[in-house]
């Protein structure tokens, strides 16, 4: 499985991730979500990079002329709720693709013991298809390879890019473990090294879903 964090390089892109992991910018969660969206935009154009691309005609008012165009079959997917405005963003550049989405959530049984829950899929066929899974955390990584493994249900796509915005150290090296013989291609926003008993990311940015639509009920 190939790493790409784009944090790594210097753009606009960081920007962004800063002003989500600030806990007095993150109070408004209208501009919390908007950065979400724009993360999943530029992700989903760094993604789009590594798409098959074909020169096709184009009938301008003046002539013809040439163009690149991708021929891959795109399916976005993400995991509810979190997951929605980063899937809108990248929503919004792959604008003729299918959509797949996921319900799951932390089933806690005694203490900071929990398991993935997972509840209902509805997506498309996979089968030759350019898979592009997104959640705005990775703190174990268990979540998304479970939904990961669910999604393959649905027919074995043609390759997957799985994108994050914040990991943790250990959850990127549990899915480089888990998908090491995978087609697959993780990308990140930042890396961080501490994951705490309670599975939660440090420095990180708290709890995107809360952030994003406000808390709820466990």
């Amino acid at each position: 499985m190939e790493i790409v964090n784009l944090g790594e390089e210097n753009s606009l892109f960081n920007q962004f991730v800063y002003e989500m992991r600030d806990k007095q910018i993150q109070t408004d969660s209208l501009r919390f979500r908007e950065n979400m969206k724009r993360i999943g935009s530029l992700m989903a154009y760094e993604i789009s990079k590594r798409l098959a691309y074909n020169m096709q005609d184009v009938t301008t008012p003046l002539g013809t002329a040439q163009c690149s165009l991708s021929d891959d079959k795109v399916v976005l997917a993400t995991i509810l709720r979190a997951g929605l405005p980063m899937h809108e963003g990248m929503l919004y550049f792959f604008d003729q693709a299918e959509n797949a989405f996921i319900s799951a959530y932390r089933k806690y049984e005694t203490g900071d013991n929990f398991h993935i829950q997972f509840e209902h899929i509805s997506g498309p066929g996979l089968t030759d298809k350019v898979l592009i899974l997104a959640d705005p955390m990775l703190a174990t990584g268990a979540s998304m390879e479970l939904a990961y493994k669910a999604l393959l249900g649905n027919g074995t796509p043609k390759y997957t890019h799985i994108a994050t915005i914040i990991a943790s150290r250990e959850g990127v090296e549990f899915m480089a473990d888990k998908l090491s013989e995978e087609n697959v291609t993780l990308w990140v926003g930042a890396i961080d090294d501490e994951l705490t008993s309670k599975s939660y990311i440090v420095p990180g940015l708290g709890d995107a879903g809360d952030l994003a639509y406000g808390s709820k009920t466990d």
